[in-house]
Order: structure tokens, then sequence, then C-alpha cells
């Protein structure tokens, strides 16, 4: 750092007195002869702010321009922005002539004057932005200083409602050290033309789109004095169609799968190896995407939530084919129905899921052959008349003996046959069971069909019904005001910014007291007692905090 001799600053002090800078005379209108003005009468003097009392404020025009939406961090809660960032001011006593020194504007190094100290509160990284050595001056003693800056700011990001998200990040710019009565923060452009700036040079086409920009001017209190700054409110919207094509759509065909799957029958064994497979596929499914997904500690996107229940009605559809099946393929173990099951089952609820029971059949069967014990009788008693007469029979023809080959495959034909009806129709009780299952199976696919519908429709209406509007703020100066006019009546050591700010914030966003607790790491009977407390003294003062705006407001 170089000395600063005593005489420069008996000059400073006096310039200070009889006005910062006087009008600078040139020899000749060239950059030699105005730089060395400058070098006479300006450089020298920045040291100090460029007022001529200093109870005089510098008053900074700011203005930006969104090039660039770098990047969003969930699970850090950033954003990663790139702005071009254009700050205004004027040198009090500063002119020349332009047609004696020759140029209207010229630019000078940086350093070589005073530069107000400007900064982002949610700054949270390392300033990696590009360095602009020079800055505009005018003849008027206007400072244009105009520079591109990479912003990594602190975003406090809701994804609820993930992918349709919008999210509100605020840029606060203002005086790092100097109060409001020093450097005042004034607002140069407006908000529909940063907007349109802004939409017109953005260089960056991700998934984030800028949908408002809201311009507040603040100020920031504290023991000794108040800073005077300047608030951009970002309001940013997510492009969902990445999200929609590769996470929305697949799972919902892989549920319309398993839905179909209901289609083949309970008893076969390929509809119970059509659900596993289906379930490995969405596990691998959810593998593969799972970086697609937000990660935060705050809340649950209602997309992950549509996929757990997607993931559990599967495993439920699954189960149930497990239970149904092994009710009818294993009907021959069991014993007979409770009467009270046939009734409700069979009778009613297979009206309700309109599958009414089968009637019986009235098909006879008629059997042309004698039945085979009396066909048994007949013949002992002929072979034992035979034998008791004596009498041997003659040898039988072919035709004989092929009639009575005829006669035992007749006979064996039809015990198979008998056969193969009992095992197809089965029992009573086998047919009743298989019933049952046909029942309860049906009713489950239509309790499937109706909770996948409602659990659709209920995160689509959530989707749509959300507020999409800024999230509430209440400013710092709104905060200190309601401070001051709470007649305070002090419980416990907490300060009185974070007793109100805790009141309004469960206020305005509807929590619990737990959930209120957590976030200010309070005790939950602390916030109850603190809430109830600022209640009842904001209720003495509604009729002074009450304001109704204006037209134009």
């Amino acid at each position: 750092m170089t000395d600063v001799k005593p005489a420069e600053l008996i000059v400073v002090c006096f310039m200070l007195l009889h006005g910062f800078v006087a009008a600078l005379n040139c020899t000749s209108p060239s950059p030699e002869s105005l730089f060395n003005a400058f070098e006479k009468d300006l450089f020298p003097k920045k040291l100090v702010r460029p007022v001529k009392n200093f109870s005089d404020a510098v008053n900074v025009t700011i203005g930006i321009t969104v090039v660039g939406i770098l990047g969003v961090n969930e699970k850090a809660q950033t954003l990663t922005t790139f702005l071009w960032q254009v700050l205004q001011w004027d040198i009090q006593g500063l002119s020349w002539d332009e047609k004696e020194c020759g140029a209207k504007r010229v630019s000078v190094p940086r350093e070589k004057l005073w530069i107000p100290d400007i900064h982002i509160s949610e700054f949270m990284d390392e300033d990696k932005s590009p360095k602009t050595p020079y800055v505009y001056l005018y003849n008027t003693g206007r400072v244009y200083d105009d520079k591109p800056i990479r912003v990594v700011s602190s975003c406090r990001l809701e994804i609820y409602t993930f992918p349709f998200d919008i999210q509100n990040c605020s840029l606060t710019f203002g005086s790092y050290l100097h109060f409001g009565t020093d450097i005042m923060m004034i607002q140069g452009t407006t908000p529909e033309e940063i907007l349109e700036e802004s939409r017109d040079v953005i260089e960056t086409n991700g998934e984030w789109d800028i949908i408002d920009i809201k311009v507040t001017p603040t100020t920031l209190l504290l023991g000794e004095g108040g800073f005077s700054e300047i608030t951009y409110s970002i309001i940013l919207g997510r492009r969902p169609t990445l999200y929609v094509v590769n996470l929305l759509i697949p799972s919902c065909f892989l549920v319309t799968l398993d839905i179909f799957s209901f289609v083949l029958p309970p008893h076969s064994v390929d509809r119970c190896a059509f659900k596993m497979t289906l379930i490995l596929g969405y596990t691998v499914f959810l593998l593969i995407m799972k970086d697609l997904l937000p990660v935060t500690g705050y809340t649950t996107p209602l997309l992950n939530v549509l996929f757990l229940a997607s993931f559990a009605l599967m495993v439920a559809s699954l189960l149930e084919t497990i239970f149904i099946t092994n009710i009818q393929l294993s009907s021959s173990q069991y014993g007979a129905v409770p009467h009270w099951i046939s009734v409700l089952v069979l009778r009613y609820l297979a009206v309700v899921v309109c599958l009414p029971p089968k009637k019986k059949s009235n098909r006879v069967t008629v059997s042309l052959l004698p039945p085979a014990g009396a066909r048994n009788t007949s013949i002992i008693s002929a072979n034992e008349l035979q034998r008791n007469s004596g009498y041997t029979p003659s040898v039988k023809s072919p035709q004989e003996l092929t009639l009575d080959e005829l006669r035992k495959l007749s006979t064996d034909l039809t015990a198979i046959r008998l056969q193969m009806e009992k095992h197809l129709n089965g029992t009573k009780t086998s047919q009743e069971w298989y019933m049952i299952g046909m029942v309860i199976d049906r009713m489950l696919f239509g309790m499937y069909i109706v909770f996948i519908s409602v659990s659709f429709i209920t995160i689509v209406c959530i989707w749509i019904s959300t507020d999409l509007k800024p999230a509430f703020r209440l400013s710092r100066i709104n905060i200190n005001m309601l401070v001051q006019m709470l007649p305070w009546q002090k419980a416990h050591v907490w300060s009185d910014n974070i007793e109100v700010l805790v009141t309004v914030y469960w206020l305005a966003c509807g929590a619990s007291y737990r959930v209120t607790a957590d976030i200010f790491v309070m005790l939950i009977a602390t916030v109850c007692r603190n809430v109830h407390n600022i209640v009842e003294e904001m209720m003495t003062i509604l009729h002074r905090a009450i304001h109704f705006p204006k037209l134009e407001e």
C-alpha cells in the first residue's frame, strides 16, 4: 500500500470543503492533455468518496441482465447464474468541456478511481468472474462500470411439484461496509426491461426458463444504521419435457402393463412370472433414472411418491396373484367352504363384480351297457351252471372273440371318460373354492384400478393447483417496523427479530409447531408460547398495521 503524504491529505480536505473536483482544463483537445488533467485533479482523490460533504450520499444506480442460467443444485440449495452488472455513479464537481478536451467519454483504469464496494448478500462461492480493468468516465462526471459476474448464490429450492416446479431466487445487491447515508442504491431499469433484455441475450438453453424478474428496494437495519439494498427476485420455471419423456411416460407404460396382466388366468404360472419380471424391470428403471431425480432433505417430490405408489401396487398385485393361485390350485387340500363365505362371496360379491355363479348343468349321461356288477353276476351264474351240469361249451368263433374284445375296450373307455370328467369338473368343494378365487381376483382388480386412478388424479390435481406465484416474502424493513411497533414482553432469550420471524413463518406457511421448531431449532413449547404471545401483541396494533394498497400498487 502506498504512503499518503500529509500534503495530499490537506489538499483532499480542502477539495472536500470547496467541492470534490473542479472543472478540468485541458491545454489541447488530445488524450495526453486530458489524462494529465486527470493525474493532477482526479486520480489523487481516489481514497475518499466523490462527494462535496461527508453527509452526502453517493447514489449508485444498478442494473443487471441475466445472460445465462448455468445450473441449479438442489442438494446444495444453490443457483449459478451469469450476469451483466452495470453500476453508475457521479463524481461531484467533475466536468470538462468536450470541445476543449476532445472527448465526451474516456475509459480509465479501475484502480485509479474510487469504486463502491457493491456485493451480493447471497454469494456462496469464490468469485470466479472475469476481470474488467477499465470503466467509462463521461464529461459530466458520470462513471459507467459494466462487468460480467458469475454468481453462485444460495436459494431455498422447493421441489415438491418437481418436474413442474417454479423457483424464486433472490440476488441482493448492496454495499458491504458503507451505510445507506454513505451509499444509496437506486434501481436503474424496470423489471420489464430487465426481463425482456435477459430473454433476448440469454445464451443457455437448459432446463430452466426465466418466467419473471421483480425488483424491490430494501433497507437492512442494524444497530448503528441501515444498509441500502436492491433485491432482484429471479423467478425460474423448469422445462419438464425431459422428465416427462424419460420418467413419467415409461412409468405409466409399466403400470399399464401391470393392469393388463390381470387378463391372464390367475391359475396360470405365466401370470406370476410376468409380474415378477415387471417388478424387476421397474426396479432397474428406477436405478437407471435416479440421477434425474432431485435430492434434498426438506421435502419429497410428488414424482417420488408416484414412483413409490406404482412400485407398491405392483408388489401388491403380485401378492394377490400368489394368494388367488394358492386358493384355486390347492383347493383339494381344503375342507368344505364355510357357509357364510359362500353366501358373502358367491351370492353378493359375485354380483357386485359382475361375475354371477355358473348354472348347474342339466345334462344326463345315459349308458347303454348294463351295470358292471350285473354283467359279472350273470357271467358267474352261467359258468357255475356249466360246471355243475358238466357241459363243455364249444369253441367260440372269431366273431364272438372280436365282440368280447370290443366289449372290454368299451368298458375301459367308459372308465377313462368318467375319470377325466371327475378330474376336469372336480368335486363340489373344489368348484366352490375356484369360484371364490375368481370373485376375489375380480374384486381386487377393481380395487387396484380405483386406487391407482385416485392416486394419479390426486397427484395431477396437486401439480395443477399448486400456486405457481412467488413464495411469500417480507422485506427486512417491514420486519423491523413490525418489531418496533410491538409492545414487547420478553419471556425468553430469543431476539425480537427471531420471534417475529417464527410467528410470521407459522402464519404464512401454515406449518405445524413441530415443523416450525425443526426449522428454527427451537423447542415445540417455545414456538407455541412465542406464536401465542406475538399474535396477541399483533392484535393490539392491528388498527395501526393494516394498510390498504393504492391503485398504482
